[in-house]
């Protein structure tokens, strides 16, 4: 791939993106802890640590400031705002206010996310997104965050990759609840679907009140390419059966249309992107009759990822021809505990972006994943996705060189050739 300078326009906004979960530690009232404690996390490594982050805003903050982001995704943690069903903790509400105050006075622009895979033990037991319940609780939450914090808040995400939650919790089994059942796959994504759209016209509603007249409310979806494994027609027929069950169902429900006379259930459309899958077909029910795997010879990350840059220009150009939406890249990142590509792969990344913006495409925002190394679910804290290192036993903070790389990015908003040599040659 050409290695060449490039710049992204004035108003392009990047930052880095984190989940509440993953980095606050402190907080043993979720699915996640529990699904800890019954020892699913690989390295064994416990949420209620994570990255101490709750007990260290500033510091964290102070990072944003030194790389010069202009905005920053954030969450907050359901079960410590309502740890009982209808009780709010005053405490925890006041410490996101604080966060986000000084977000503001860093003039850095937030994106809170409402919900990000976890939620209190009280929903989980009575049947979380499988309870027709679910839905009324969730808008319940939202409305308290909405209400309590939205006077700091522009641009929102209801709900973060809820193909994901339900793929990994209830097909294949290994993120909480550890069920496998389709069935209850379509039930959950009805009833998040469903909840997602109710918050849309809630957070429209209340803001205004607030001070607020034009808000941005989206889903961060998890979006890559599948591509067959061969062009037999099976294969070619189970990459387009992966790609509409997994993410094209999920887009066009929590989309709608912005055509006249369309519902419309968003403001623009996050995409979160990784990597791509190979399919193949396999004729096998007890493994779904598809095999999903990473191209043979390709670059891959320390989880076995590829390292498929030109696939986020492939999955957002998709996007555009369906959508007439901006676009904000909601998360993207890879796992390098040596710090050995991380470098390469924001420039890749990036450099598609400028591809696309070239071509015509609404664009608007990047958010690299993510700042510090964290809990990243299933896999534990040995995955390091962070542009800064953290060793978890003293919670010291240290920036990788990728740091500094992109640091420059968002001060230039460009890659210029000393920039090159610097940092990928």
């Amino acid at each position: 791939m050409t290695i060449e300078p490039f710049s992204l326009p004035d108003g392009f906004l990047l930052g880095v993106a984190t989940a509440a979960t993953q980095i606050e530690g402190g907080d043993r009232n979720n699915n996640w802890y529990r699904w800890f404690e019954d020892g699913h996390v690989k390295d064994g490594s416990d949420p209620s640590v994570a990255c101490d982050h709750w007990n260290r805003v500033a510091e964290d903050t102070a990072l944003l400031t030194e790389f010069g982001c202009h905005t920053y995704r954030l969450g907050v943690e359901w079960s410590r705002i309502e740890p009982e069903p209808g009780r709010y903790d005053e405490e925890a509400i006041a410490h996101y206010r604080d966060e986000l105050q000084r977000l503001r006075d860093a003039d850095i622009v937030p994106l809170l996310t409402i919900y990000h895979f976890s939620h209190p033990l009280w929903f989980e037991d009575m049947g979380g997104w499988m309870s027709r319940r679910s839905i009324e609780c969730y808008l319940r939450f939202t409305e308290v965050v909405v209400r309590r914090l939205g006077n700091l808040v522009d641009d929102w995400i209801t709900m973060n990759e809820p193909n994901i939650y339900l793929i990994f919790g209830y097909v294949m089994g290994v993120w909480p609840p550890g069920r496998k059942s389709v069935r209850r796959f379509f039930r959950g994504r009805r009833h998040m679907v469903r909840a997602h759209r109710a918050a849309y016209e809630m957070i429209h509603r209340i803001s205004p009140e607030l001070g607020r007249p034009e808000p941005k409310v989206g889903v961060a979806h998890h979006l890559r390419v599948f591509d067959p494994a061969t062009d037999r027609v099976a294969d070619r027929f189970m990459a387009r059966f992966y790609d509409r069950m997994s993410q094209g169902i999920f887009v066009s429900a929590m989309t709608g249309s912005s055509g006249d006379g369309g519902r419309r259930w968003a403001d623009f459309i996050g995409v979160n992107y990784y990597s791509r899958d190979i399919v193949h077909f396999v004729p096998n029910p007890a493994i779904g009759f598809g095999r999903r795997m990473s191209l043979e010879g390709a670059p891959v990350n320390d989880l076995g990822w590829e390292r498929y840059p030109e696939g986020l220009y492939r999955v957002v150009q998709w996007l555009a021809e369906r959508y007439p939406l901006p676009i904000y890249i909601t998360e993207n990142g890879t796992c390098d505990s040596r710090d050995a590509f991380r470098s390469r792969y924001i420039y890749d990344h990036l450099y598609q972006i400028h591809r696309l913006i070239e071509d015509g495409v609404d664009v608007r925002r990047y958010y690299h994943w993510t700042l510090t190394d964290n809990f990243e679910w299933s896999e534990g804290t040995t995955a390091r996705f962070g542009l800064v290192y953290v060793d978890f036993d003293s919670q010291r903070r240290a920036p990788r060189e990728s740091a500094r790389f992109y640091a420059e990015i968002c001060r230039r908003r460009a890659v210029t050739t000393g920039m090159i040599e610097r940092y990928i040659r």
